[in-house]
């Protein structure tokens, strides 16, 4: 094999994450990199918790009673999720006292995509006691977010204000800042 051809595999950290009510997300992943990524890219993604079959992902929403739920949908080698891993991953420990977070795989697991519409590159998703929480982005899309937000501060203020909302009883809560392209122009 010519070292052009040849690509390191590496080993997952092998890990698990328990939620309150005993959900464990576990896995070990064999690894193989694309010439182009960054150790530091494909760490992000390790970091944070990942979901690997609807089962899961349904658990995860149904059984957390006291935070909001944050999934990204997505996949792990995209550079746009890449960016949003991240955000996440620097701001989880920031919002873990009224927030989870957990990655999926679109690819690995389709069961949502037709449900949640899932065919942007990176999707972020809220819910809160099994309910969809959606989002006034001013984009016109409450469903998601359905880019990379680059900016932490605002990704925090966008999942606080979700939770107080939802804590309220709302399924719509309106943004902090307006994403609508009005005033790029």
């Amino acid at each position: 094999i010519s070292n052009i051809n040849r690509r390191v595999v590496k080993r997952r950290p092998s890990g698990y994450s328990v939620n309150r009510n005993g959900l464990i997300a576990y896995s070990i992943v064999l690894v193989v990199p694309h010439p182009t990524q960054t150790k530091i890219d494909l760490i992000m993604s390790y970091m944070l918790p990942h979901l690997h079959s609807g089962w899961q992902v349904d658990q995860a929403i149904q059984t957390e009673e006291d935070r909001v739920v944050v999934i990204r949908f997505g996949r792990d080698s995209d550079q746009t999720c890449m960016v949003q891993d991240e955000v996440l991953f620097g701001i989880a420990e920031k919002v873990k006292n009224f927030a989870v977070i957990y990655l999926v795989d679109i690819d690995e697991v389709p069961d949502f995509n037709g449900m949640y519409e899932l065919y942007d590159a990176c999707t972020t998703m809220f819910f809160y006691r099994n309910k969809h929480i959606m989002v006034d982005l001013g984009t016109g899309n409450n469903n998601k977010i359905n880019w990379a937000l680059a900016d932490k501060q605002e990704l925090i203020d966008i999942i606080e204000i979700v939770y107080r909302g939802a804590r309220k009883g709302r399924g719509l809560v309106v943004s902090p800042k307006d994403y609508s392209t009005k005033y790029r122009y």
